[in-house]
């Protein structure tokens, strides 16, 4: 990791109508729109899936550091994440976020353990931390039997 801080710069621009078109850096564009519940057309990222998926990225690539530096061999991570925006005292928010997280891990894996990194993950994700809302992991450690692939 380099030196803190780090400066993350994003450009948006729109015309009166149609897609948001989202850059920065040696990346590839990302058009967006409104999502249907609020009158787009729910085909297009919007900045409610992104932030969504934002969690989900940040839970994976935390846990994949932490498994690393724990030595924790592991096969494969599959995440959902549900954000629940509500309006709380007049004012409309992400309330929290829910990933449920699935991890497969090899014979002779510690279930126990892989679950308190899984959990690790959870605590020191920096996007969840930057959050209000609380986040909720539901997490399944499932370990490979011998001989499979």
């Amino acid at each position: 990791m380099q030196d803190l801080p780090h400066h993350y710069r994003v450009a948006a621009s729109a015309q009166p109508e149609g897609d948001v078109n989202l850059t920065s850096d040696r990346l590839a564009a990302i058009p967006s729109a409104a999502p249907v519940e609020f009158g787009g057309p729910g085909n297009r990222w919007s900045p409610e899936t992104l932030l969504t998926a934002a969690v989900a990225d940040c839970f994976i690539l935390s846990f994949r550091a932490i498994a690393k530096a724990s030595k924790l061999s592991w096969v494969s991570l599959q995440c959902t994440c549900e954000g629940t925006l509500e309006r709380v005292d007049g004012t409309t928010k992400f309330t929290q976020f829910a990933i449920n997280a699935t991890l497969e891990a090899p014979q002779g894996t510690n279930e126990e353990r892989a679950h308190r990194l899984l959990e690790k993950a959870e605590a020191s994700c920096l996007v969840t931390r930057s959050l209000s809302g609380p986040t909720h992991l539901n997490a399944v450690v499932s370990v490979k039997p011998q001989g499979a692939i």
